[in-house]
Protein backbone atom coordinates (compact mmCIF):
# COMPACT_ATOMS: atom_id res chain seq x y z
CA UNK A 1 0.00 0.00 0.00
CA UNK A 2 1.53 3.53 -1.11
CA UNK A 3 1.64 5.47 2.26
CA UNK A 4 0.71 9.43 2.39
CA UNK A 5 4.53 10.14 2.86
CA UNK A 6 5.32 8.82 -0.38
CA UNK A 7 2.73 9.87 -2.44
CA UNK A 8 2.99 13.39 -1.22
CA UNK A 9 6.73 12.84 -1.91
CA UNK A 10 6.02 12.76 -5.96
CA UNK A 11 7.12 16.34 -7.57
CA UNK A 12 4.76 17.91 -8.74
CA UNK A 13 7.18 20.23 -10.87
CA UNK A 14 8.13 17.04 -12.45
CA UNK A 15 5.16 14.85 -12.83
CA UNK A 16 1.45 16.09 -13.68
CA UNK A 17 -0.45 13.86 -11.70
CA UNK A 18 -3.67 12.47 -13.08
CA UNK A 19 -5.12 10.27 -9.97
CA UNK A 20 -3.58 8.43 -6.55
CA UNK A 21 -4.66 5.91 -4.37
CA UNK A 22 -3.49 3.73 -1.65
CA UNK A 23 -2.88 1.16 -4.22
CA UNK A 24 -2.33 3.34 -7.75
CA UNK A 25 -0.79 6.45 -9.23
CA UNK A 26 -1.34 7.71 -12.50
CA UNK A 27 1.21 10.35 -13.70
CA UNK A 28 2.68 11.83 -16.48
CA UNK A 29 6.23 13.22 -17.05
CA UNK A 30 6.45 17.09 -18.13
CA UNK A 31 9.12 16.01 -19.70
CA UNK A 32 8.31 13.09 -21.98
CA UNK A 33 4.63 13.40 -22.10
CA UNK A 34 4.60 9.62 -21.38
CA UNK A 35 2.06 8.63 -18.99
CA UNK A 36 3.35 5.82 -15.90
CA UNK A 37 0.43 3.78 -13.77
CA UNK A 38 1.67 2.66 -10.61
CA UNK A 39 0.02 -0.46 -9.14
CA UNK A 40 1.20 -1.43 -5.31
CA UNK A 41 0.43 -5.30 -4.67
CA UNK A 42 0.31 -5.98 -1.37
CA UNK A 43 2.74 -9.57 -0.66
CA UNK A 44 2.98 -10.70 2.64
CA UNK A 45 6.09 -9.66 3.90
CA UNK A 46 6.62 -7.61 0.89
CA UNK A 47 5.68 -4.74 -1.19
CA UNK A 48 6.13 -4.72 -4.52
CA UNK A 49 4.97 -2.06 -7.36
CA UNK A 50 4.51 -2.60 -10.64
CA UNK A 51 5.67 -0.11 -13.55
CA UNK A 52 3.28 0.53 -16.35
CA UNK A 53 3.98 2.88 -19.21
CA UNK A 54 2.59 4.48 -22.26
CA UNK A 55 3.84 6.88 -24.95
CA UNK A 56 0.55 8.82 -26.00
CA UNK A 57 -3.06 9.09 -24.18
CA UNK A 58 -4.03 6.86 -26.72
CA UNK A 59 -2.05 3.76 -26.47
CA UNK A 60 -2.27 1.11 -24.55
CA UNK A 61 -0.27 0.56 -21.23
CA UNK A 62 2.81 -2.04 -21.61
CA UNK A 63 4.65 -3.31 -18.18
CA UNK A 64 7.88 -1.48 -17.74
CA UNK A 65 9.12 -2.97 -14.72
CA UNK A 66 8.96 -3.47 -10.86
CA UNK A 67 10.22 -1.10 -8.28
CA UNK A 68 10.20 -2.74 -3.99
CA UNK A 69 8.83 0.91 -3.44
CA UNK A 70 7.23 4.05 -5.01
CA UNK A 71 10.05 6.36 -4.51
CA UNK A 72 12.43 3.62 -6.95
CA UNK A 73 9.48 3.52 -9.21
CA UNK A 74 9.43 7.17 -9.83
CA UNK A 75 13.74 7.04 -10.01
CA UNK A 76 13.02 4.29 -12.63
CA UNK A 77 10.75 6.85 -14.50
CA UNK A 78 13.19 9.19 -14.16
CA UNK A 79 15.86 6.91 -15.64
CA UNK A 80 14.12 6.09 -18.39
CA UNK A 81 13.15 9.87 -19.44
CA UNK A 82 16.70 11.01 -19.23
CA UNK A 83 17.44 7.94 -21.75
CA UNK A 84 14.28 9.00 -23.68
CA UNK A 85 15.45 12.29 -24.09
CA UNK A 86 18.91 11.82 -24.92
CA UNK A 87 18.14 10.15 -28.41
CA UNK A 88 17.02 6.29 -27.13
CA UNK A 89 21.13 5.18 -28.17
Amino acid sequence: MFDTKDLDAISREYFNIICTSEYDVTVQSKNTGHFWYLHNVTQPNDNACVIFHKHKCSHPYHLHGRARTLPQAVRSIKKHDKWQMNGRR
